[in-house]
């Protein structure tokens, strides 16, 4: 979730009153620390350089949306609760640097002109999903690793429900009956399977398809799907694309 980069807010937890803050940028680094872009003149900033350092406590909220319109988006969000840290010029342009090895993206450009770089270091991360609340410990979320699908997955599941509805009703065929009649919608994929969506008048459900195995990369992916679906030719239409 934190690596594919959804939509966040940043919400200073001793602000008098409740602020959500959208970052101009924002990149969680693999331990969890998270580099915030933000308007120079914006009143979280000046807040920032008045605390000393580590003082200013803050909460960073990220999304994650489905990659395909569906009518409750959200799967999930991630809290990132711990010290907002203002940043000298010279450390500024250093978390721009790198942030770009990482995500380049021409807004980096601003720091120095109109924009300045924060640094949230968290004390603590919470998970919310279809599954529950749990919380991380920061050592836990730094050993953790990507998955290798969560960048492909939103190209690769707007493609299935655009161009292969043949293939999402095949793979319907795995959900409980009493489901069916509702409107099947590709929802998730991760080394573990596929997720879908069950858009219906009695209110929406999830499904997972599980994998045979836990897979890697888009041979092994294909033929899973091949699998599920039970057509010898799948695996190398998806090879294609």
């Amino acid at each position: 979730m934190a690596t594919r980069g959804g939509p966040a807010v940043l919400m200073p937890t001793q602000h008098a009153d409740p602020v959500r803050v959208e970052p101009l940028l924002h990149h969680v680094h693999a331990d969890g620390t998270t580099a915030l872009l933000m308007p120079a003149h914006h009143e979280l900033v000046g807040l920032a350089w008045q605390s000393p350092r580590g003082e200013l406590t803050a909460m960073l909220e990220i999304t994650d949306s489905a990659p395909v319109r569906l009518r409750e988006p959200v799967r999930g969000l991630l809290w990132l609760t711990g010290w907002l840290q203002a940043l000298d010029p010279a450390e500024s342009r250093a978390e721009a640097l790198a942030v770009a090895e990482r995500r380049p993206d021409h807004r980096l450009l601003d720091v120095g002109h109109g924009a300045v770089m924060l640094r949230l270091v968290p004390a603590s991360l919470v998970l919310a999903d279809a599954e529950g609340t749990a919380s991380v410990e920061p050592a836990e979320f730094t050993d953790a690793r990507p998955d290798p699908f969560c960048l492909m997955e939103t190209g690769w599941l707007r493609h299935l429900e655009s161009a292969h509805g043949d293939v999402v009703g095949q793979l319907a065929k795995h959900i409980p009956d009493e489901l069916r009649s509702g409107h099947v919608r590709p929802l998730g994929l991760d080394r573990y399977g596929l997720r879908l969506r069950v858009e219906s008048i009695t209110g929406d459900h999830d499904v997972r398809l599980a994998f045979s195995q836990p897979v890697h990369d888009a041979r092994q992916l294909a033929a899973e799907l091949r699998r599920l679906v039970g057509c010898p030719f799948l695996a190398q239409t998806y090879e294609g694309h």
